[in-house]
């Protein structure tokens, strides 16, 4: 990871979710939302706002660690659909949404962002999750 030393995760996302574990482009999060199985990744990489802003290696390990992160997410948390998003409207800091979808959950087919209120994970939960997420990665 170039310029993890100078890496910083916003304060935003940090509060939002919990450890899952890292990559070698991401670091991996876990929505602090139970309704919806949701990962975080988050390029380390400072500055960082846009897709765009990644050049070709780079941009081809991120696309790598989307895909293992969903088909992580739906080997726990077997899914009808899964939605990959960029968004960055709320937090500018780039960061991909991973989110496995259910067509009987609280938000289908619409999307999950501002839906109902959201649900934490007690910590056990949240904690059991991220372990077997890292074991389906095999990331530290």
């Amino acid at each position: 990871m170039s310029d993890a030393a100078d890496f910083q995760l916003d304060s935003r996302l940090e509060a939002d979710t919990f450890p899952v574990g890292d990559l070698a482009l991401c670091t991996i999060r876990l929505m602090n939302d139970a309704r919806f199985p949701w990962l975080i990744l988050v390029p380390c990489r400072p500055g960082l706002a846009e897709l765009i802003e990644l050049e070709g290696e780079a941009r081809a390990q991120l696309t790598a660690e989307i895909d293992a992160a969903s088909r992580a997410l739906k080997a726990v948390a077997p899914c009808d659909k899964l939605n990959v998003a960029a968004l960055g409207n709320m937090v500018r800091q780039l960061h991909i949404h991973v989110i496995a979808r259910l067509t009987s959950d609280a938000a289908w087919p619409g999307p999950v962002w501002g839906v109902g209120e959201r649900r934490d994970y007690a910590a056990p939960q949240a904690m059991l999750l991220a372990g077997k997420l890292r074991r389906e990665l095999g990331c530290a």
